[in-house]
């Protein structure tokens, strides 16, 4: 499962039109099926009598409420882009989601975004859409019904990726963090079940190969020389560049490339695993060095 943080906006219907995957209309009314979640205080602003299906039109009206009831709110960056928006997406393996599910998610990943605090009467407009297979969608605006604006959590990304961790292994779900985790357990099973089919020991060349390999690996994913290291060292650096930035765009954008380097890291893990699992011999030689010359035959003489 993978959060991804989008650049706040002005306006809910560009973020809501992403969401769906199709324009905001006012005529295609939107279910409980895709409206899988909302904020509490929903309850209370509609009527026991009032329809309960709004067109996405509507929704994204709601949204943009408190933009007009409180037009002096402003951001700690002194903007007045109020409109959140996050996506979660599943791995291609994952099972279908109940409603259920999809709400439990929705709820947690508010929760922890400062969007939707448990007992807070003056909290923020939020709405999950599932429109989209194996994804959900969250929006919220960020201007309070006390007309204050929403602060996250400090170290926001570090608690949304540990929340994400622990949803991913309630609900048995792929997660994206590179390691052994149950779906490499059964590819390795998989492949190991393979070899004994085919029958035969690896010759001493497959597992010179192989240690080549491992070897090229071990380079791709050094710590501080491997070239991932240096990609991740020139996002990093572009986020506390951007962090620092005063505009609306910058600590947004910083966070997305947070997100980045720290998947860059990952992989840098899985790949260090992946040459750990493959068989070495002593002192392998790069791939891209020719092997060494036969030595000279017995009584044979060297020229300079």
């Amino acid at each position: 499962m993978i959060i991804r943080i989008h650049p706040r906006d002005t306006l809910p219907s560009e973020p809501l039109a992403e969401a769906l995957g199709r324009p905001v209309s006012e005529k295609e009314g939107l279910t409980e099926h895709t409206v899988v979640a909302h904020w509490p205080g929903l309850d209370y602003y509609t009527l026991d009598d009032e329809q309960k299906i709004w067109t996405s039109a509507e929704w994204a009206e709601h949204l943009d409420d408190p933009n007009r009831h409180h037009p002096f709110a402003v951001s700690p960056q002194d903007d007045r882009r109020a409109i959140w928006h996050a996506d979660v997406r599943l791995h291609p393996s994952d099972r279908d989601l109940t409603g259920a599910e999809w709400s439990e998610i929705a709820h947690r990943i508010a929760r922890i975004a400062g969007i939707n605090r448990p007992g807070d009467e003056n909290g923020c407009r939020w709405i999950a859409v599932q429109a989209q297979p194996g994804r959900l969608d969250l929006l919220a605006n960020l201007i309070r019904s006390d007309g204050t604006w929403a602060a996250q959590p400090h170290r926001f990304l570090p608690l949304l990726s540990d929340e994400s961790r622990r949803i991913e292994a309630e609900l048995d779900l792929v997660s994206p963090r590179l390691g052994p985790d149950s779906v490499q357990a059964v590819q390795a099973a998989r492949f190991a079940a393979r070899h004994v089919a085919a029958g035969g020991a690896p010759s001493a060349k497959s597992i010179e190969a192989t240690a080549q390999l491992a070897l090229l690996l071990r380079q791709l994913a050094a710590e501080r020389t491997g070239p991932l290291a240096a990609v991740r060292g020139l996002v990093e650096h572009a986020a506390h560049r951007l962090d620092d930035l005063p505009h609306a765009y910058g600590p947004a954008a910083g966070h997305q490339l947070e997100l980045v380097a720290r998947r860059l890291h990952r992989l840098q893990e899985d790949l260090d695993r992946a040459a750990a699992s493959l068989p070495t011999t002593t002192g392998p030689a790069p791939l891209s060095t020719r092997p060494a010359p036969a030595p000279p035959a017995a009584g044979a003489r060297l020229t300079r």
